[in-house]
């Protein structure tokens, strides 16, 4: 199967989206992607989040590289990042693992709003890891020929494009 050409940089993305991102349970996300211009056909995206779970919050900051593609008339924001993991071992070194993963998301872009439909984590009832992005892309493109539904119907990722903050002043 053969994959569709990368897309090359829409202006229209680049800036920065703040929003809201709901699960349908108590957890509530408060979120801000910084998209800026990496080459002629990828983004860099800074990802600021709060995660608000009972009385917890959890701030989280993660980088990623992302490029869009279509599969059939669907069009696709593709991310990569890296995920590290650090497992402590009482006295003796913690082992760190690092390890590169792939993420795919439906976007639709519609003046200043920018709607993101996230693939369940589950979609593939046999497969949980992907070690390319061709992969997950393969993946995914089967599941949408066979006219499944891959989305999470209750995560819903929705963003309004703001100016950038301002830095803060030092005292």
């Amino acid at each position: 199967m053969e994959s569709a050409p990368v897309e090359p940089i829409d202006s229209s993305m680049l800036g920065y989206w703040y929003g809201i991102i709901k699960d349908g349970s108590d957890f509530f996300g408060i979120e801000a992607l910084d998209i800026t211009k990496q080459s002629d056909s990828t983004y860099s995206i800074t990802r600021y989040g709060k995660a608000i779970k009972g009385d917890i919050i959890l701030p989280d900051t993660s980088y990623y590289t992302g490029y869009t593609s279509y599969i059939g008339q669907t069009r696709f924001m593709n991310v990569a990042g890296t995920l590290v993991t650090v497992t402590a071992r009482g006295k003796k070194p913690p082992i760190v693992k690092t390890e590169k993963v792939y993420y795919i998301a439906k976007f639709e872009m519609h003046h200043d709003t920018l709607k993101m439909k996230a693939v369940a984590e589950n979609f593939s009832p046999t497969r949980k890891g992907y070690r390319t992005s061709e992969e997950l892309k393969e993946a995914v493109t089967g599941y949408i020929i066979q006219q499944q539904n891959i989305f999470d119907d209750t995560y819903s990722l929705s963003y309004r494009k703001i100016d950038r903050p301002k830095p803060l002043k030092p005292l």
